[in-house]
């Protein structure tokens, strides 16, 4: 019964990381997981450097 619980609190945890990705995805986020994602393009800002490259 204990590894039922597991797996269940697992799919649903797993599940919600898909739909948040997808979600930010048809927003059309460039950076998800970036801070600076919604803010800074990926081609333009940092001379060409990918959009989490803020170092």
């Amino acid at each position: 019964m204990e590894d039922l619980i597991l797996i269940v609190i697992l799919a649903v945890i797993i599940g919600l990381a898909a739909l948040y990705i997808y979600k930010q995805k048809k927003k059309g986020s460039k950076c998800i997981g970036c801070p600076y994602g919604c803010s800074c393009s990926k081609n333009t800002e940092n001379g060409g450097k990918g959009c989490c490259d803020h170092n």
